[in-house]
């Protein structure tokens, strides 16, 4: 048998979808892999069956459907403060995963190097190793996960070709601040590099703080690829509907990565959810009162316990600090708790570049009830875990 590729020995499968698999082997309430277990908005639920009927069920023009191309732009025209223009500077792609991929492979070549904020989203490292780039980690310093400005501008002074920014940020929680995008811009400017954002959690943000796209920042668009997707909007995660939104110049070389990777988006999915698109701006209102109500409730939980963990100031997870516990491996820690406890968490060293065992990561996109059985078995984290070894 010929030897396998080099590049694909270099990363493991995802963590977070493992962690759902043991987790489903125990029976454990899933809050690892961070999708919610309450429905979509009926009027998308309700579109789609219509459409599963009457169609579009072929292919669509590759970089996305017109109609659903014309309510994206207009509806992040109206969140990013600027007009985007649904012909040239918009490619829908399968899910935000493949626009990160896509927005990669456009503006990096092997070799090049890329800045990573630490912690990461693991496909990031993946990403990076697919595509021939270097990282260079920067770590984001806990417990409010802010850089240290002088490492920041380190990392730069190697000349990377593109630095990555999830914000809100994933695991982490954190919303980077107006004073932090600026001076990610001026370096991103000096030194001539893209950035390249995650911005799927772009409307699940908790009071006070605010998202800011740093593409709206003096001099950002034309260097920024702004990657989202509808998954956490609209509680659609299986739809795989994502998009990357930047200047023509980059989109025309996107369309291209796009086509041959995945060709389109699916068209029946993207008919039904131009309805969630064209919703009115009281349900970006109810989603943030929805998703606080669901944090409170959580951390309060935890704060019961006497359970040490992050505050979220966007996104949908919770960092719990595991060290009481004497954990060395924070892997084997997960995989007792959910066959021991029945709840599973992803080990938190799966997003630290850093030697890191000490945290483990929940989400709380779930309905009341799930939440509050998955906190009525974590009342007993503390006494069952005196029985870990290791």
């Amino acid at each position: 048998m010929p030897s396998l590729s080099k590049k694909s020995s270099g990363f493991t499968d995802s963590v977070i979808r493992r962690m759902t698999r043991i987790g489903d082997r125990y029976g454990a309430i899933n809050l690892s892999q961070g999708f919610p277990d309450f429905d979509p908005p009926v009027e998308i639920t309700r579109k789609l069956k219509e459409i599963s009927m009457r169609g579009p069920h072929q292919y669509p023009i590759t970089w996305g459907a017109k109609n659903f191309r014309d309510a994206l732009a207009e509806k992040q025209a109206h969140f990013m403060g600027r007009k985007i223009d649904p012909e040239t500077e918009i490619v829908v792609t399968c899910g935000s995963t493949e626009a990160m991929m896509t927005a990669m492979m456009s503006v990096v070549d092997p070799g090049d190097k890329v800045i990573v904020f630490s912690p990461f989203y693991e496909n990031y490292g993946a990403d990076a190793i697919l595509t021939g780039a270097t990282p260079i980690y920067v770590p984001l310093i806990p417990p409010e996960f802010n850089f240290d400005k002088n490492v920041l501008e380190e990392a730069f002074k190697q000349h990377p070709k593109a630095l990555i920014l999830c914000n809100p940020s994933n695991p982490s929680g954190k919303v980077f601040t107006y004073e932090e995008l600026s001076f990610i811009s001026e370096l991103a400017i000096r030194y001539d590099t893209f950035v390249i954002t995650d911005e799927v959690y772009e409307h699940i943000i908790y009071e006070p703080y605010e998202h800011i796209y740093i593409s709206s920042l003096p001099g950002m668009y034309e260097r920024t690829i702004s990657c989202s997707s509808l998954s956490k909007t609209y509680s659609i995660t299986g739809w795989r509907i994502g998009y990357i939104i930047a200047c023509s110049e980059i989109t025309e070389r996107a369309k291209k990565v796009h086509d041959f990777l995945t060709v389109g988006a699916a068209s029946p999915l993207m008919e039904a959810a131009v309805t969630g698109l064209e919703f009115p701006g009281s349900y970006y209102k109810e989603l943030r009162e929805h998703y606080t109500h669901m944090r409170d409730l959580f951390i309060k939980g935890l704060d019961d316990f006497g359970l040490v963990h992050s505050i979220p100031q966007g996104a949908y997870f919770v960092l719990v600090d595991v060290s009481e516990f004497g954990v060395k491996n924070d892997l084997r820690f997960c995989e007792w708790m959910a066959e021991n406890v029945g709840v599973t968490a992803v080990p938190g060293s799966s997003f630290f570049k850093e030697d890191v065992n000490n945290y483990i990561r929940f989400h709380f996109a779930k309905k009341d009830e799930t939440l509050k059985n998955a906190l009525d078995r974590l009342s007993e984290l503390k006494s069952k875990a005196r029985c870990f070894k290791g």
